[in-house]
């Protein structure tokens, strides 16, 4: 039987006490801090998707300073080149003959990629499979990233001129896509009037005991009934499998076995989040929207007719319970 010993629950105590902390600096959003720690505890990358001004980097800054991660940042422009993320190699000057390597941005253990539809297809392309692989390939060399390595990108939905948006392919890369809206009317006047540059006066985590979280979230055992459920909603989001009508009249094509192995991973780390040693049907709908909106392509009769991704997924969790 999955144990949790000292050190784990150690480590669970300084999350439970990261959230809270975060849920004060973060006003209003306890939901979507919830989402992002369930992807980084599943070692997921993260979309980040809304307008400017809502706080995506100073979510980001501020996971940063309590998980106590080696992070960087970079800025997408159309000109942005992959070595300029990745890293480049120069002449060696004590030894001309040979080439010395510079590490770029990658090498770190959080990577925030801001506005990631502005870089171009083969700057996407570079940053994608170094998400997929855990390594880069520069002239024909590899290099291993740092573990964990975890990317919050983030998009801008509504400026769409002079950006490359990402192709349904590379979003599947992403464990989570999460949307970030205005906040409500009280948070918002809280924000207002709170003081922002308070420091997390919290006990840090370290590198490795993030990877001992990581660890026992991927042990943690899934029912039989919780795997149904997911394979459920997973294949009736499909059109070719499923029972629904409205699928077959509003979704092109489905989420892939991705898309389900994503949910569950997710779902391990948010029942660890609350505690609890299995992750439970609640948890799977709490994260179907923001696993799969992604893998999901609308018809155009559902955009003509104005159907959104997140009210079919939640119908089919609703019909499916």
């Amino acid at each position: 039987m999955l144990k949790i010993d000292k050190k784990i629950s150690q480590s669970l105590e300084k999350i439970e006490a990261i959230n809270k902390i975060i849920g004060e600096k973060f006003f209003g959003q306890k939901i979507i801090v919830e989402q992002v720690l369930s992807s980084i505890i599943a070692s997921g990358n993260t979309l980040l998707v809304g307008v400017p001004g809502l706080g995506k980097t100073l979510l980001f800054q501020t996971l940063a300073d309590s998980l106590n991660l080696y992070s960087n940042r970079v800025q997408c422009t159309p000109d942005l080149m992959p070595n300029d993320i990745l890293g480049t190699e120069i002449i060696n000057q004590k030894n001309l003959k040979e080439f010395s390597f510079i590490k770029g941005p990658i090498f770190c253990n959080l990577l925030m990629v801001d506005e990631i539809n502005r870089a171009s297809p083969k700057t996407q392309s570079a940053l994608l499979q170094a998400m997929q692989e855990g390594y880069i390939t520069v002239n024909g060399k590899n290099f291993t990233l740092p573990k964990p390595f975890i990317v919050l990108a983030t998009e801008n939905p509504i400026e769409q001129e002079g950006t490359y948006p990402l192709p349904e392919a590379q979003l599947d890369r992403f464990l989570m896509h999460v949307n970030i809206s205005y906040p409500d009317e009280d948070t918002e006047k809280k924000i207002l009037i709170t003081e922002s540059h308070n420091q997390l006066n919290i006990k840090k985590l370290e590198a490795k005991n993030l990877l001992e979280l990581i660890k026992i979230s991927d042990e943690l055992p899934v029912g039989e009934s919780v795997a149904e459920f997911t394979l459920s909603i997973v294949r009736q989001l499909r059109p070719e499998s499923t029972k629904f009508n409205y699928i077959k009249k509003y979704i092109k094509w489905g989420a892939g076995p991705r898309g389900g192995v994503a949910l569950i991973r997710a779902a391990r780390a948010r029942a660890l989040l609350r505690g609890n040693l299995s992750p439970s049907i609640a948890d799977i709908i709490n994260l179907a929207k923001p696993c799969l909106r992604h893998r999901v392509s609308l018809t155009f009769e559902a955009q003509t007719e104005q159907i959104k991704t997140d009210y079919l997924i939640q119908k089919v969790c609703e019909d499916l319970n």
